[in-house]
């Protein structure tokens, strides 16, 4: 029996994906802007290529956005690892964002011209610092379907109930009181409002956090192979994943109900299954895009 390897897996999923992007598509006259979320590792970006080059193909103009390219900078974090707590230090974690940038980038692609045209922000992670705006990738028109993926998009905050309890080491003993955490859970409310403009929300859902841990160190074991500078060992890597567990696991419980197509994943990174949320189906049946809203 013939083996399904990576790049036939994300061939397959994207021509499984694109008739309905395709379809949502129909009769818009803004973009469509598609989240796409999903934990470490899961295949976010890659997929975010192949949904880009599967619209190209089929004429219609596309752009991307990632979180991580709105990461803030190093200098920027270790101010607020100064002034507001260490684990501020580590990018990835709701408020380590630059979410001004993020909504003007939107709000650009929107009304991208040749007189005024959209930039899109690039992160170097190599360097740890956002490329110069003279080096970013720009739009001089509208793009029919804007792809903006991350790790937490969609993710809403806990209970402050739940903030109680450390969930591992790092909480233990790097915030026993627990103020990076609620600091954390409350910068997560103001990125609420960006979630609310999607229009058509995809997660990847990986089984659970231990293959997310796994996927992430796949691809640092290939990036020691490289010699990249800022690769990191088991030890470090495991110390790493902990700012991410809490958030990982209530996005595995909470983001299917976000999802409007739910792809469930297998240890293998493969798709054991997609499924439409109900309220989807009906908009497919009725023939009806989303109604757009304005960015904040």
């Amino acid at each position: 029996m013939k083996t399904r390897d990576a790049s036939t897996s994300v061939a397959a999923l994207t021509a499984r994906l694109w008739p309905l992007i395709e379809a949502t598509l129909r009769g818009r006259s803004a973009p469509l802007r598609v989240g796409l979320s999903g934990l470490q590792g899961s295949g976010k970006s890659t997929l975010a290529v192949a949904l880009l080059r599967a619209a190209r193909q089929h004429g219609v103009p596309a752009a991307r956005l990632s979180l991580d390219d709105v990461y803030l900078g190093r200098a920027a974090r270790q101010h607020m690892a100064r002034t507001l707590h260490p684990l501020w230090l580590t990018r990835g974690a709701p408020g380590t964002h630059d979410l001004h940038l993020l909504r003007a980038t939107l709000r650009a692609l929107q009304r991208a011209s040749a007189a005024r045209p959209a930039r899109l922000p690039r992160f170097d992670k190599g360097r740890d610092a956002r490329q110069p705006p003279s080096r970013w990738p720009h739009v001089i028109a509208p793009p029919a379907l804007i792809v903006l993926e991350g790790w937490c998009l969609g993710l809403r905050p806990q209970h402050p109930a739940r903030l109680a309890q450390p969930v591992n080491a790092l909480e233990r003993h790097e915030d026993a009181d627990g103020r990076w955490r609620r600091a954390v859970n409350a910068a997560l409310a103001s990125y609420a409002p960006l979630w609310d403009v999607l229009d058509l929300r995809i997660l990847l859902r990986a089984p659970d956090f231990a293959a997310a841990c796994r996927w992430r160190a796949q691809a640092e074991a290939a990036l020691r192979a490289r010699a990249a500078p800022r690769a990191m060992d088991a030890v470090r890597l495991h110390r790493f994943m902990q700012h991410y567990q809490r958030l990982s696991v209530h996005a595995l419980t909470t983001l299917p109900r976000w999802a409007d197509i739910c792809v469930d994943l297998d240890a293998a990174r493969r798709a054991r299954a997609v499924r439409l949320a109900w309220r989807f189906r009906e908009r497919l049946s009725q023939g009806e895009g989303s109604t757009t809203t304005a960015v904040p």
